[in-house]
């Protein structure tokens, strides 16, 4: 029951609202029984001289001791919430109206006494009270037989043992039950109160956590916008967020969606993972099938063939196999690439160059195969910043599917420029081209297009060129040409010296 934030908020409140409630009533009564003291100080502060004036206890200057008795009896009998005391000069109680067996103070201190004396309007001033020899009370004094010729004081104590036990009477009786029915009002209205304002402002975070337990339970191939929890500046589409609870339900919202964006890419990417696994077993099994078969054949038919049909069985043995070592280099490479095993080490270098020297390197190829391999555009580029030996890996890739897919006769055309700043290599063959619904995918690895010649081998080589001009912050693209081919571009970073 105590693990909801409602119910702890509601404990918690309540928790706080008895201890306010009961530090209040606490200081209400201390108030009240201080704003009383003041009072009866106030109303009675003429007490004693009064006393002293009306009941004639001075005669011919002197104190009249039997006047003085007779108003102990008196006010014992009409006025039991007073007590009256005799003190000398020194504090020292003489005769009292109260009951002698409870009398625990022989002397009172003068201080108060002087205090008040001096400035009737401090109130309330306590003085000792003589029946305890800790507890203090308030009271009226004025000196005897008069303030010019004292010996000593007459020195009332407001609030005398029958004012206490009325007073704790009265405390333990009826104020204590109003002050009790008071609290417990005051703290089912808060409490209501309270409890309706935490629903409110806990309304939304419930939804909230509804909508993380909805998603945690689905297949989180979806997910539910928290609507609701913050309004949208349509202007710019951008979540108004008001509070924690909108940031909440926010930062909720794009965790969601990329959660669904990282596992449809997951999805995608065990789906190529599979493919790729296919893919590869059967571009593997091709060629060991054929190196297995000419073998065999060999083996078994040797007596039976000529040398030269020997020979050419072995051609082709070694042609497959090297086509095999050929495609397991390039799954090494791939996927040190995608390991980001095989880091690009950048340096500044003249792109015109490597591509001459590449173009060198595959003119013999391209003669071979009747194929003109040319080079062209503007030399001045600006200096290149990027591995220069994956950068070299990534043109002869590119040349070389060229003079693959060229038919003989046709041209070649290598083209160096810039564009935006950064230097550029174009390759364009004069080949088939590649069909529309390919282009999207051409780079993809074993990607095998309609338009395939039927060789059983997609290859890598695009893939590791996408790869490596990725690592390196270049771009790769390819389009087809209108006359006819297909035109790949590379684009590097240039190099900027600090």
């Amino acid at each position: 029951m105590l693990k909801t934030l409602y119910t702890r908020l509601a404990l918690g409140l309540f928790l706080l609202l008895l201890a306010v409630g009961l530090l209040y009533t606490f200081i209400s009564l201390y108030s009240l029984r201080e704003y009383s003291a003041s009072v009866n100080q106030a109303l009675h502060q003429d007490l004693a001289q009064n006393l002293v004036s009306d009941r004639n206890l001075v005669r011919d200057g002197e104190l009249d001791r039997s006047a003085l008795e007779e108003l102990f009896a008196l006010y014992m009998a009409i006025n039991p919430s007073i007590e009256i005391y005799l003190l000398d000069l020194d504090g020292t109680i003489l005769s009292y109206s109260a009951d002698p067996a409870k009398i625990k103070r022989n002397q009172v201190s003068l201080g108060p006494i002087h205090k008040l004396m001096d400035d009737m309007s401090l109130y309330p001033l306590l003085g000792d009270d003589p029946r305890s020899h800790d507890r203090q009370k308030v009271f009226s004094v004025t000196p005897v037989p008069s303030a010019d010729n004292p010996e000593g004081y007459l020195y009332v104590v407001l609030r005398g043992e029958e004012y206490d036990a009325a007073e704790t009477m009265a405390r333990g009786g009826r104020i204590l039950e109003m002050s009790a029915w008071a609290l417990l009002v005051s703290l089912a209205v808060a409490m209501v109160a309270g409890l309706t304002i935490f629903h409110l402002l806990t309304r939304r975070l419930r939804s909230l956590t509804r909508l993380v337990a909805e998603f945690e339970n689905s297949d989180m191939s979806q997910n539910s916008p928290s609507a609701g929890f913050h309004t949208t500046r349509w202007r710019d589409r951008r979540p108004v967020v008001r509070d924690e609870i909108d940031y909440l339900g926010a930062s909720f919202d794009d965790m969601a969606s990329r959660i669904v964006t990282q596992i449809e890419q997951l999805k995608e990417k065990d789906a190529q993972r599979r493919r790729l696994v296919a893919q590869v077993s059967h571009d593997l099994r091709t060629p060991l099938a054929s190196i297995q078969g000419y073998i065999e054949s060999l083996k078994l038919r040797r007596d039976r063939l000529s040398p030269q049909e020997q020979d050419r069985f072995l051609d082709i043995a070694l042609k497959e196999g090297r086509r095999l070592s050929r495609l397991v280099d390039e799954l090494f490479e791939l996927a040190a690439l995608e390991a980001q095993e095989k880091q690009p080490v950048p340096e500044p270098f003249p792109l015109a160059e490597l591509v001459h020297d590449v173009v060198q390197k595959h003119g013999q190829s391209a003669q071979e195969s009747q194929l003109k391999l040319s080079l062209s555009g503007d030399p001045a580029l600006p200096t290149a910043y990027a591995d220069l030996a994956m950068t070299e890996r990534v043109l002869d890739n590119l040349i070389s599917n060229a003079i693959a897919y060229s038919p003989p006769g046709s041209r070649i055309d290598v083209i160096v420029g810039q564009a935006e700043g950064k230097p550029e290599v174009y390759v364009q063959d004069s080949g088939p081209g590649i069909a529309e619904q390919d282009l999207p995918h051409i780079f993809d690895p074993f990607y095998r297009g309609e338009a395939t010649d039927g060789s059983g081998h997609a290859g890598l080589g695009l893939a590791i060129a996408r790869r490596i001009m990725t690592l390196q912050g270049g771009d790769i693209r390819v389009e087809n040409r209108a006359s006819g081919g297909a035109s790949f571009c590379i684009r590097l970073p240039i190099y900027t010296s600090l």
